[in-house]
């Protein structure tokens, strides 16, 4: 009775086909002689072909990335530097209501910089130009272009455009009211 009971959990001499297939179909590491053992012998790792495809792939998916982050920043800076000009813009005006006299903003389309009511001067990022459209009698000289903002809130008007590549924005100024606004 001792050996049947032994037999039958498959600790005796003698196994059975059925106690055989149970274990190796549930044993969660195969046996050296199995089916599923042969084929993992047989894969030993990649390729060196394998590898250089892999590589080129990962090279060319992080110069895309590169790329992109790169333009998104030269368009973020460059939509900053539109919205400084604005600011610049409408504190000269806030600078002749507040004063009560004539305030000037100064573009120098050479040097690619302009200058506000305070006397400060900021150079646009590279590569980026700018032009202005003002009042002709008006302009100090054959580089740089002016509006002028008065006390009572109005100005001489014109338009600054600021260009990058393709892209442009234009920086109106009414001259009726002295309202600065970006396109």
């Amino acid at each position: 009775m001792l050996g049947a009971g032994n037999r039958d959990w498959g600790m005796g001499n003698r196994k059975s086909a059925t106690d055989t297939a149970l274990r190796s179909s549930y044993s969660p590491f195969p046996s050296p002689h199995s089916r599923r053992a042969g084929r993992a012998t047989r894969a030993r790792g990649f390729t060196l072909l394998e590898m250089l495809a892999v590589i080129v792939l990962v090279a060319v998916a992080m110069a895309a990335v590169g790329f992109s982050v790169t333009r998104g920043l030269d368009g973020a800076r460059a939509a900053a530097a539109s919205a400084d000009l604005a600011a610049a813009l409408r504190a000269t005006r806030a600078q002749a209501i507040v004063q009560g006299q004539p305030q000037v903003f100064d573009v120098d389309v050479r040097e690619h910089r302009w200058r506000d009511a305070r006397g400060r001067s900021v150079a646009l990022p590279p590569g980026m130009r700018v032009d202005i459209t003002s009042a002709r009698a008006d302009l100090p000289d054959d580089h740089t272009g002016r509006i002028r903002f008065f006390p009572d809130g109005s100005s001489t008007g014109g338009h600054i455009v600021l260009q990058r590549g393709q892209r442009q924005w234009r920086v109106d100024v009414a001259w009726l009211t002295g309202a600065v606004e970006v396109r």
